[in-house]
């Protein structure tokens, strides 16, 4: 059933304002509201490593170390500047945003390479837009690293007897490479 025809609210379009018809529906979320204790549902053992997840550390790069990841070009690889693809007014402002807080975090920087990846937005389950960069010629002249990958049925054979998993959730991680 749909949410506006379960509770009834009234929307004013003109005046962009809400009402409903039972005001102990309305519930505002205050800093009163917040959690006292966000590390309740954390075993005790990940307390100290806690701020690592926060978005304030998000936002700190970390120092540059001796097997930092570089991108290695084929010989004769030439640079180039993929296609532009098209915007809505909202993609574009988000992009414009995303930009602004990645600079300003130190995390990208202005540039004026001869290569250049086109950008895009998906839209997620919740209806906010996933910035998508298309890397697709770039890996055509990238030296592609040669190792040998495990086998699904020995992964899947080492994890028979496993009674915990968990899911590492990592902000912009292929980014944060």
């Amino acid at each position: 059933m749909c949410w506006l025809s379960s509770e009834g609210p009234l929307i004013n379009w003109a005046s962009g304002t809400i009402n409903f018809p039972q005001e102990e529906q309305v519930a505002i979320a205050s800093e009163e509201d917040a959690d006292p204790d966000p590390l309740r549902l954390i075993p005790p053992e990940y307390h100290e490593f806690a701020q690592v997840f926060g978005k304030e550390e998000f936002k700190i790069l970390p120092p540059h170390w001796d097997y930092d990841i570089g991108i290695e070009l084929t010989p004769k690889a030439s640079l180039f500047h993929g296609p532009i693809y098209g915007m809505t007014d909202s993609e574009s402002r988000a992009l414009k945003e995303h930009l602004e807080s990645e600079v300003a975090t130190g995390k990208i920087r202005p540039s004026k390479s001869p290569a250049g990846a086109p950008v895009m937005f998906v839209k997620k389950a919740n209806g906010s837009l996933r910035l998508v960069v298309d890397y697709r010629k770039l890996n055509k002249v990238t030296v592609k690293d040669v190792y040998p990958l495990p086998r699904q049925d020995d992964l899947m054979a080492k994890l028979r007897d496993a009674r915990i998993f968990t899911k590492l959730d990592l902000r912009w991680g292929y980014n944060n490479v």
